[in-house]
């Protein structure tokens, strides 16, 4: 009987999970949706505006990091399928749903797109786990990014943007867990997503 119950327990947590998953997903794009038509506004603030131009270079390493991102996930399509795959497809979109807005940003302070995403340094991944890993290293790097760019930035809207863009890539990590291997609780966020948060089964860091 409790055996049952643990696995009753374990279930509902694990529905509860994926459905708040999902409505904070949801919740993220519809904000963006929102946030890239007003930073998005035409103006050549960035020309002759030292903190509008300062801005536009953290958003440019943002952007950089996000068509990186674009590709980690397009790179590992092929070795995935199922859950896996879904979760790539669906991640790869939204990645390109920030780099549109992030680009909006950027021209809206009258600056210019100027990132490019990085070159890969191993070869395309083989294996769902070394895709998945891949995607969430990227993930892991984009919320740093974001993180370090929101108090930076001068400008309101594209600071609203960053932290925006930082929810989002903390929910994409936890759902990356889940697929990996991790249960529906360890795959929970941590009170403060920082970024460094190894995947599931990586070694841990001495210090750390």
């Amino acid at each position: 009987m409790d055996t049952e119950l643990n696995r009753n327990d374990v279930s509902s947590t694990r529905r509860g999970f994926g459905r708040a998953a999902a409505f904070l997903l949801a919740a993220s794009l519809v904000a963006l949706a929102a946030l890239a038509p007003g930073c998005g506004r035409p103006g050549q603030g960035a020309l002759t505006d030292s903190e509008k131009a300062a801005d536009v270079e953290l958003l440019n390493g943002a952007l950089a990091q996000e068509l990186t991102l674009v590709d980690a996930y397009s790179r590992g399509l092929a070795a995935l399928d199922g859950r896996g795959l879904a979760l790539a497809a669906e991640f790869r979109g939204q990645s390109q749903a920030h780099v549109d807005a992030l680009t909006k940003a950027i021209r809206g302070l009258g600056g210019r797109t100027e990132a490019e995403a990085a070159e890969p340094e191993a070869p395309r991944p083989r294996e769902r786990a070394a895709a998945l890993t891949l995607a969430y290293e990227e993930e892991n790097a984009a919320l740093a990014l974001a993180l370090e760019a929101a108090p930076r930035l001068a400008t309101d809207a594209p600071r609203t943007l960053a932290a925006a863009l930082a929810a989002s890539h903390a929910q994409h990590l936890a759902l990356l867990r889940q697929a990996l291997g991790a249960g529906p609780m360890a795959a929970v966020p941590k009170p403060f997503e920082s970024g460094t948060e190894p995947p599931p089964g990586a070694p841990a860091v001495e210090g750390g």
